[in-house]
């Protein structure tokens, strides 16, 4: 099994006593609905020596208002915010959130996009450094001088809107829904223009990779639940979807923690999907049902 891409609170503090220059962590705290809340709570406390990654602005690029609610940004240009923040090729990248790594895990796969191997998640995020006493801060860091990172050959993959259509229809794929049950059955949508899923689909909503502390589930416990996921599918056969491709990431990051890495991302996901005026929809408790 593949070393894990997570990092405990106790692991990141001593790491951080040994080694401070050769770390860049990433505060990536978001919210869907209130887009000013990440920035919000940043100032009010963070990790020490924690940078404020924006979603919107680092880990997205422009919205046509068809290409979805995060669309993914160039690779050339992520690198480039990458380079930016200090980063080169040997420097640990180490994203946390207060959500369970949801928007963590979106770091952990632009990054790794981007060939860069030596990344990380926080288990159990802002709240496990907490509970393990450790401290938070309101200063702000210096801005580091450029790094000299440049794109390497990815280690993740992804598919466009075009290769999942295409797709449909081949017993060769599986797609999975990472949003909330209701949502990918079809109701109480409130942030995308029609209701449903994608024609095929199954649903392994976010919070079943979790603890209830919002850690990680062990990876022998992964493995099985996503063994059963994928029946007689094979890990690189896996699209992993949800709402606007951010928590599509998360499941990805724990099939990764499961030993079973491979799987794509579907950038745009449902945002994308339901905003093409001819895409076929399903409602439903598809595959799951």
């Amino acid at each position: 099994m593949q070393a894990t891409p997570l990092i405990s609170a106790q692991a990141l503090h001593d790491l951080l006593a040994r080694d401070r220059e050769n770390v860049l962590i990433c505060d990536c705290r978001h919210d869907l609905v209130d887009a000013a809340l990440g920035a919000r709570v940043y100032a009010e406390a963070h990790l020490p020596g924690a940078v404020f990654l924006s979603v919107d602005r680092f880990l997205s690029a422009a919205k046509s208002g068809s290409n979805g609610r995060h669309p993914l940004p160039t690779v050339e240009t992520f690198a480039q915010t990458l380079a930016n923040l200090g980063v080169n090729d040997n420097t640990l990248i180490v994203g946390y959130d207060s959500t369970g790594g949801q928007y963590a895990a979106r770091l952990w796969w632009m990054a790794r996009w981007a060939g860069h191997a030596n990344v990380l998640v926080l288990d159990g995020g802002l709240n496990a450094w907490t509970k393990a006493g450790f401290n938070l801060t309101t200063e702000v860091p210096a801005k580091k001088s450029p790094g000299h990172f440049k794109i390497k050959p990815s280690l993740s993959k992804s598919v466009t809107m075009q290769q999942v259509r295409a797709g449909l229809s081949q017993p060769d794929r599986l797609i999975v829904d990472a949003r909330p049950f209701d949502r990918f059955q079809g109701q109480n949508e409130t942030l995308d223009p029609k209701a449903g899923h994608i024609p095929g689909s199954a649903s392994r909503p976010t919070p079943m990779n979790l603890n209830q502390d919002g850690s990680f589930k062990d990876a022998a416990t992964l493995r099985a639940e996503f063994s059963t996921l994928l029946g007689q599918h094979t890990p690189d056969q896996l699209i992993a979807s949800c709402g606007s491709g951010i928590a599509a990431c998360h499941l990805l990051l724990s099939m990764q923690i499961a030993g079973l890495p491979g799987g794509s991302l579907y950038g745009g996901s449902w945002s994308e999907w339901s905003a093409q005026p001819d895409a076929p929809l399903e409602l439903g408790v598809g595959r799951n049902g």
